[in-house]
């Protein structure tokens, strides 16, 4: 696929950073940052243009925090302002690169997903006998952004936009250190490669899947594989017997190291028969059912008796409430767990003035 150029004029226009600025704004309306921009649309969108335009615009401060669920991890969290240049620099590149993305990829893809990817990877279960299920190692943390860069280039030619994307990289706050080496490095490659995106930016998903892009066709175009299935980091491989897919563990594990400085992960790189179950986004997948894992069940009883408390409390109204069930009742649909939702529905008690 030939380079993209003159994107520059779409990207800045008034009606892309507009509609950026809805799209940004979804399900937050309420939050007082993004209030605030809304209040004074207009003036900030021509100003958001503006500092575009003649180069002065410079990424915020992010506020970061811990989430321990299913386990720790730092979530960055960028600027109101900076959010709409990520959903308006998205909304011009991100066609150029669903042309070159396999339909395996699944993660933050219009049309795709983890309902959509539950499904593939039945699909796939039910046609062949035994699957690779694996994870990349601390894979936003190693993502290297000199490699993240040269991939991006690859497809986009215009200067003032990959400038943009530099500077979006590049002005995040630290990630978490993972000291890894790999073939060519000396003892100060670890320290002296920049490497990490924050998880919580949209452009991160979005960067998560082109920097992977090159394992997938690897794994389909150059393995063979006849089954494949990729949602952000989770892979699974699916083929005819333990040997071949465990030789194609041994070259995935080459083609990463080489082409895109990352590990597979150790302790959750196995190769078994798909009618054991495989534990994918949540549930625990067999060729003729699905059910939810326990993990996943008990982490969601939890929050939604946190949400019974701050009701009771009067911290939280019964849309959001309501809505947060709604959500959970419509992913857990996904699996055979009808007996399981209505026996968590009637463990909930919602009264005012109770916690």
């Amino acid at each position: 696929m030939r380079r993209v150029s003159h994107l520059w004029p779409a990207l800045v226009s008034f009606e892309n950073l507009l509609r950026a600025s809805r799209n940004a704004r979804r399900g937050k309306r309420s939050w007082p940052n993004v209030a605030a921009f809304e209040y004074d649309l207009e003036p900030e969108l021509l100003t958001l243009q503006d500092d575009l335009e003649t180069g002065r615009y410079r990424p915020g401060t992010y506020r970061t925090f811990k989430v321990h669920e299913p386990k720790e991890r730092l979530i960055s969290a960028a600027p109101y302002r900076d959010r709409v240049v990520h959903h308006a620099v998205l909304s011009v590149i991100e066609p150029i690169f669903e042309k070159v993305f396999i339909e395996g990829s699944h993660s933050c893809r219009k049309g795709k997903g983890t309902h959509k990817a539950l499904d593939r990877f039945t699909h796939h279960a039910r046609r062949h006998p035994w699957v690779l299920k694996t994870d990349i190692s601390k894979y936003f943390p190693s993502i290297d952004l000199t490699i993240l860069e040269t991939l991006l280039a690859r497809k986009i030619k215009d200067p003032r936009v990959l400038d943009l994307l530099d500077l979006i990289i590049h002005s995040s706050n630290p990630q978490e250190f993972v000291r890894a080496y790999f073939p060519g490095d000396d003892l100060f490659t670890p320290l002296t490669r920049r490497r990490g995106i924050p998880i919580g930016n949209l452009t991160s998903q979005f960067f998560a899947n082109v920097y992977l892009d090159p394992l997938d066709h690897f794994v389909k175009e150059v393995l063979g594989a006849p089954g494949y299935l990729r949602y952000t980091d989770d892979i699974a491989v699916f083929g005819p017997d333990k040997r071949t897919l465990r030789l194609w563990r041994l070259q995935m594990e080459g083609f990463l190291a080489r082409r895109l400085r990352l590990e597979l992960h150790p302790r959750k790189t196995q190769v078994f028969p798909v009618d054991q179950g495989t534990d994918f986004l949540g549930f625990r997948v067999f060729p003729d059912h699905r059910k939810l894992r326990k993990s996943t069940l008990t982490s969601r009883r939890r929050k939604l008796r946190r949400l019974v408390r701050d009701f009771g409390r009067g911290g939280i109204e019964i849309d959001r409430v309501r809505a947060s069930i709604q959500s959970w009742l419509g992913h857990a649909g996904h699996g055979d767990t009808h007996g399981l939702r209505r026996a968590v529905l009637a463990e909930l008690r919602f009264r005012r003035g109770t916690g």
